[in-house]
């Protein structure tokens, strides 16, 4: 029993992650006006965004918690990564 809550708990908490990462990723790909890098690279850069995003978050003394604050941090974190690669690599649209 133990285990099958467990085990149930890290595939919700996985399609959570990648909930919030497509998410954030399709967000980012509006916000910084493009169509972005395709769905599973929205999905990835979203993913490493909520990383960044959280510790920027942190950083600013910013804490929450909830899908909200999630989402929130995903897509400032992947705006950041976005926005420095086409500064560092340029844009091609």
């Amino acid at each position: 029993m133990r285990f099958t809550l467990i085990r149930s708990t890290i595939t919700h908490s996985l399609i959570g992650w990648i909930l919030i990462g497509l998410i954030a990723g399709w967000l980012t790909g509006k916000i910084t006006r493009g169509a972005g890098f395709g769905c599973i690279a929205n999905v990835i850069l979203g993913l490493i965004g909520a990383l960044l995003g959280g510790w920027i978050f942190s950083a600013l003394g910013l804490w929450g918690g909830g899908f909200i604050y999630s989402l929130a941090a995903a897509t400032v974190g992947a705006v950041v990564l976005v926005s420095a690669a086409r500064f560092l690599f340029g844009s091609t649209k």
